[in-house]
C-alpha cells in the first residue's frame, strides 16, 4: 500500500475513528484483575494517541511530499547502483558530448496536472537510478515559440523532501506560470531530480566514493537527459539551479563548484556548513565537512568563478550565511544577500518564489 496513496490515508482515517469508539464502546465492559483492565484501557489510550498521530502525518506528507515511498520514510531505501571515483570534474574520464542521447518517456504525475512529468532516469555517469520530474513553461507548446530552445532552473528539494515537494508543497509552477504568461519572469523548463539517494542520509550534493556520486547525478546525468529530450541548451548561461533548506547549500555549492555547468544559483534558507545538517554524509568525516564548507570550495576555486548567487532567510537562517560569502566573493563571483521575515517553511519559500525567480530572469539566459 503506497505510503501517498488514498488507499493508506483512508485506513488511517478509519482507524483514527475506530481509536475513539472502540473506548467509548468497552471501557466499562474491560473484564479480569485491576492490572489487565489498567492495561487493556492504556492500550485503547495509546492506540488513540498513535492513530491521530499517523493519520495528521499521513494528511502533511500527502499535501507536501516529504516522503515519497515507505524506503524513504524508513531509511531502507536506496537509488545507488554504483559509486566508482569518478574524480574532481565527476566525469570519471568520460565526455558528455561523445555519450549516447538518453531518451527517456515521461508519465503524468497524479495530482499535479498535465503539465508536471516525471521519468526513472538511470545515471550512467553517477550511478543513480532514481525519478526526475519536469515541468514545461506555457510557451513550450507554443507555435510561435516552436523552434525556440528554453533555459532551465533545476530545483533542489531538502532532507527529507522529494522532487514532487516543489510542485506540491512549494506550488512552484502554480507560482510561476501566471508570472511567466505575464512576461514578468522568463519561461524556464523546471526540473526536480530525486535527492534522497541514500535512505533518509543528505548527500551534500557530494561525490563519496564508494557511497554515492550526487555531484554528478545533479550536474551530469540531469542536466544531459534535459538537453536530450527537451528543446534546452548545455551551455551554463541557460542554467539555473535553486534549493531550500539542505538543498538551498546544495544549489549553492554546485554553482560554485560547477560554473560550467551553471550561471547562477537560488539559496533559500540554506547554510555553509553542511554540519549544519544533522544527516549529512560529508560532515560524518572532519576533513570532507572542511573542504565541502561553501566558504573553503569558493576560495578553493582555480579562480574566482562566473556565478551569481542568491541567499536569502532569516538572520540566522540563511541571511548571515550569504554576509559570509558576500564578503570573500570575488569578480565575476557576485553574492546577494536578502534578510527576510518568515519561518524555515514551505510557505515561506514559496512567498519568495516571485522575487528569486524573477532575479534568475536576470542571471539565466535564454538560449
Amino acid at each position: 500500500m503506497s505510503l501517498t496513496g488514498t488507499p493508506f490515508f483512508v485506513t488511517a482515517i478509519a482507524l483514527t475513528a475506530l481509536a475513539v469508539v472502540l473506548p467509548l464502546a468497552v471501557w466499562s465492559k474491560v473484564r479480569g484483575p485491576v492490572v489487565v483492565r489498567t492495561a487493556v484501557r492504556a492500550l485503547m489510550v495509546v492506540f488513540a494517541q498513535v492513530t491521530a498521530i499517523a493519520v495528521v502525518f499521513v494528511a502533511v506528507n500527502r499535501a507536501e511530499h516529504f516522503y515519497a515511498s515507505w524506503g524513504d520514510l524508513l531509511g531502507t531505501g536506496t537509488y545507488v547502483t554504483a559509486a566508482p571515483d569518478l574524480g574532481p570534474d565527476g566525469l570519471g574520464g568520460k565526455k558528455v558530448a561523445e555519450a549516447p542521447k538518453v531518451l527517456q518517456k515521461f508519465e503524468q504525475v497524479e495530482g499535479l496536472g498535465g503539465r508536471v512529468r516525471k521519468t526513472e532516469l538511470d545515471g550512467k555517469i553517477s550511478g543513480v537510478k532514481g525519478d526526475v520530474m519536469v515541468w514545461l513553461p506555457p510557451q513550450y507548446d507554443d507555435p510561435a515559440f516552436k523552434d525556440r530552445k528554453f533555459p532551465v532552473v533545476e530545483l533542489i528539494p531538502g532532507i527529507p523532501g522529494t522532487g514532487k515537494s516543489w510542485f506540491q508543497g512549494l506550488k512552484a509552477h502554480e507560482v510561476l506560470e501566471p508570472l511567466m504568461k505575464s512576461g514578468k519572469v522568463q519561461p524556464f523548463i523546471l526540473v526536480s531530480p530525486r535527492a534522497m539517494l541514500l535512505g533518509n542520509a543528505d548527500t551534500g550534493c557530494a561525490n563519496i566514493p564508494g557511497k554515492v556520486n550526487a555531484d554528478s547525478w545533479f550536474s551530469v546525468d540531469v542536466r544531459k537527459m534535459v538537453v536530450d529530450n527537451f528543446r534546452a541548451s548545455e551551455d551554463a548561461r541557460t542554467w539555473g539551479v535553486a534549493g531550500y533548506s539542505a538543498g538551498a547549500y546544495c544549489a549553492a555549492k554546485l554553482a560554485i563548484a560547477h560554473p560550467d555547468r551553471y550561471s547562477a544559483a537560488v539559496s533559500l534558507s540554506g547554510y555553509n556548513d553542511p554540519g549544519q545538517e544533522p544527516s549529512s554524509l560529508v560532515a560524518k568525516d572532519p576533513e570532507l565537512r572542511r573542504t565541502h564548507n561553501l566558504k573553503a570550495v569558493l576560495q578553493a576555486a582555480p579562480q574566482p568563478p562566473a556565478v551569481a548567487l542568491w541567499m536569502s532567510g532569516a538572520e540566522q537562517d540563511g541571511y548571515l550565511s550569504g554576509m559570509d560569502l558576500k564578503g570573500l566573493a570575488k569578480a565575476p563571483t557576485t553574492v546577494h544577500a536578502e534578510k527576510v521575515v518568515g519561518g524555515h517553511n514551505l510557505e515561506s519559500w514559496s512567498k519568495q518564489l516571485p522575487q528569486t525567480f524573477g532575479w534568475l530572469s536576470q542571471q539565466v539566459k535564454a538560449p
